[in-house]
């Protein structure tokens, strides 16, 4: 059975940190580029950060590069997403996202959300003071 956890959200003031886990189960990774979205109350889907299983790269949201960082241990079937300087306009339910492998395609690709896949059940973050 395929499946995706996210964890990790919660309440954080700005200017803090979280770091939200994913664990995966009942597929190989190595066929899938892995991702992270969020979605806002009113706003649609955002890809927030990506990792291409085609060429290796990383893809970050304009909104989040410098103080988002995404990481997976394979080993542990897990994905990771550092979150660091939160703001309030970071608040979203945040989703991981195991998308269906596409020869060549870099990490934006994915992120932009042109490719299907398995989706978890998503982990609300919410920045307020």
């Amino acid at each position: 059975q395929v499946q995706l956890v996210e964890s990790g959200g919660g309440l954080v003031q700005p200017g803090g940190s979280l770091r939200l886990s994913c664990a995966w189960r009942g597929f190989t990774l190595d066929y899938y580029s892995i991702g992270w979205f969020r979605q806002a109350p009113g706003k649609e889907r955002e890809g927030v950060s990506c990792i291409s299983s085609s060429d290796g790269s990383i893809s970050y949201a304009d909104s989040v590069k410098g103080r988002f960082s995404i990481s997976r241990d394979n080993a542990k079937n897990m994905v990771y997403l550092s979150m660091n300087n939160l703001k309030p306009e970071d608040t979203a339910v945040y989703y991981c996202a195991a998308l269906t492998r596409v020869p060549g395609k870099p990490a934006d690709y994915y992120c932009a959300g042109y490719v299907g896949g398995y989706w978890g059940q998503g982990t609300q973050v919410t920045v307020s003071s």
